[in-house]
């Protein structure tokens, strides 16, 4: 029996209404589906190169944005 999918945890709707899975679910799922999937918590570990690698670098410069953005958000509260 498959296992019911709850949104906000197991997935969500992206702004283009695409579905996403979390990184959660695959957890859950326990390995990598090859996929490459934007929240995937193994790396990419089935995914062929040179694509594998062309996502880990879009997750890096992902998180860098994101980080940037936070550091922005928080010196304008601050200040």
């Amino acid at each position: 029996m498959k296992k019911k999918l709850i949104e906000g945890v197991h997935f969500y709707y992206n702004e283009m209404g695409y579905m996403v899975l979390t990184a959660k679910y695959h957890l859950e799922n326990g390995e990598c589906c090859g996929n490459g999937c934007l929240n995937c918590p193994y790396d990419y570990r089935k995914v062929a190169e040179p694509r594998k690698t062309e996502l880990l670098e879009a997750r890096m410069k992902r998180h860098e944005r994101e980080a940037e953005e936070d550091n922005r958000q928080n010196e304008s509260a601050v200040g």
